[in-house]
């Protein structure tokens, strides 16, 4: 079964359904990948596993990616995809994507198009690291921006705080805007990445999101296997603290809430990486 999208005078082929999910007022949750920290993957990975879910659509590649979108990871090729979910909660889908290269403004009506006209959604939630100068042992604030104030109101007080940001926008940013369009209200999830985490994997980001959506959706959602990854993250980065006398030093320094300069920052970075990869 196939979506068509009819957009300035033609019809586009854009999404393939596998079957028609049986849902019930739905809220959809969009993740990119290769995002900061690898956000996306660990929430959308972590809700998938929590509710069974299984791809019933998925995003035809062909026009949003050019060749150098594949990547090759351990001598697999990795194409560029986008897949939407959907399990024993009817009341929730989720899609995790690349970001496309090409036409996004096309990408992003057709995703809004098909999230209204074909799947009835009536709240769309993106999720994304924002990287910041904080260290990891400290907390992660989840700030949001939000596409109308009725549901900025209605998500008060459940720890969300304003995004302040200037510069280009994301392509959430964009979908939200395109949600808006459409009637659909929308917020886009940043939880505060360590900058040094950001070319790894932050766990302690990925449970802030994951709580906020627990609690909104009453999942009743199993951190322990989340928070192991959590320990044993910290207890490496310790133990590189204690073997290198710059990497304490750096992290100390954001602890204490100085900056770095640019140079550290990067060593920083580079360090925490290598060595997380190495124990893996």
């Amino acid at each position: 079964m196939s979506f068509s999208m009819k957009e300035a005078g033609k019809v586009t082929e854009t999404f393939s359904f596998s079957e028609q999910p049986e849902l019930e007022n739905p809220s959809l949750i969009v993740g990119w990948k290769h995002d900061a920290g690898g956000l996306s993957r660990q929430v959308i990975g972590h809700l998938n596993r929590a509710i069974s879910a299984k791809c019933f659509c998925e995003l035809d590649p062909v026009r949003f990616f050019s060749l150098s979108g594949v990547t090759i990871e351990k001598n697999v090729a990795r194409f560029p995809e986008g897949k939407f979910y959907c399990g024993k909660r009817n009341d929730l889908v989720t899609f995790e994507s690349n970001e496309p290269e090409l036409e996004r403004y096309e990408f992003l009506n057709a995703l809004a198009d098909l999230a209204r006209d074909h799947l009835s959604i009536k709240e769309l939630y993106t999720i994304g690291g924002t990287v910041s100068a904080i260290a990891h042992t400290g907390s992660r604030e989840l700030l949001a921006v939000f596409n109308q104030p009725q549901l900025q109101q209605r998500l008060a007080g459940r720890g969300l705080e304003d995004l302040s940001w200037e510069g280009s926008p994301a392509i959430s940013s964009y979908l939200l805007w395109v949600a808006a369009g459409r009637g659909i209200p929308a917020v886009s999830l940043w939880p505060q990445v360590p900058f040094y985490l950001a070319v790894s994997e932050d766990f302690e980001a990925a449970k802030v999101t994951l709580s906020f959506l627990d609690e909104t959706f009453e999942l009743g959602l199993d951190f322990g296997g989340l928070d192991d990854r959590i320990k044993d993250q910290n207890q490496k980065i310790s133990r590189i603290r204690e073997e290198d006398p710059d990497v304490e030093k750096y992290i100390s320094m954001l602890e204490s809430e100085l900056s770095l300069a640019p140079e550290e920052r990067i060593e920083l970075t580079e360090k925490v990486a290598a060595a997380l990869e190495q124990q893996v």
